[in-house]
């Protein structure tokens, strides 16, 4: 799978046995994933002196994603058609009740899913802030038939609404409107899926289904 030039996040980059995980990324189940929006970049890692004391570093190249600002390549004005108006560098902006966030699902428990708030409306945040879609705030109806495991993977780029500021931890989010729900989804096989009914994504490349909260295109 070839590297691409810009990466979402939770979008697959590639296997943990060909490179070595960055900043801005992160891995999971061997395989590397972009934590943030950015051009993505290899390089080779600075040798380091051998020591009897220390392992030898690992020789894999460096996978890593730029911060919009951190890039020359990439103009404000690219970044707009990435994740909208306002990404940019980031900015210091926090979430309110009410507000429409872009989150990436980055833990899955049987009655929550646990994620990073990337975007609140229009506005790319400079930090992420962590939140939670508790399993009766996924759907409007049905709620006691919700499995998160069937609705949320990790990795996932859901829209949602803030409903809660929560506890000091986390903010609380909803996905129950039809507008709601994961936008954006990688396969098993680690391929973009594209939506093909409310409740599943289905990969282009093998034609499998997987089982989603999907949120209504705008």
């Amino acid at each position: 799978m070839a590297l691409p030039s810009i990466a979402l996040p939770g979008q697959p980059l590639g296997p943990a046995t060909k490179y070595s995980p960055g900043p801005g990324t992160h891995i999971h189940e061997s395989q590397i994933y972009a934590s943030i929006a950015g051009p993505v970049t290899t390089s080779k890692r600075p040798s380091q002196p051998k020591s009897k004391t220390h392992k030898p570093a690992s020789t894999l190249p460096l996978l890593s994603i730029s911060r919009p600002y951190q890039s020359s390549s990439l103009s404000n004005a690219d970044m707009l058609g990435v994740l909208g108006a306002g990404s940019g560098g980031g900015e210091n902006v926090l979430p309110e009740v009410e507000s429409i966030v872009l989150a990436r699902v980055t833990r899955i428990g049987q009655r929550f899913a646990t994620v990073e708030i990337l975007v609140v409306g229009e506005s790319v945040c400079r930090e992420g802030f962590q939140g939670m879609v508790r399993r009766e705030d996924v759907r409007a109806t049905e709620k006691d038939k919700v499995r998160i495991e069937e609705v949320f993977r990790v990795g996932d780029l859901v829209r949602g609404q803030v409903i809660s500021l929560g506890d000091q931890s986390n903010y609380y989010l909803s996905t129950a409107q039809n507008e709601f729900g994961v936008v954006m989804a990688t396969s098993e096989a680690g391929n973009q899926m594209y939506p093909i009914s409310w409740k599943e994504f289905r990969d282009p490349k093998t034609g499998a289904t997987e089982t989603r909260k999907v949120a209504k295109p705008f």
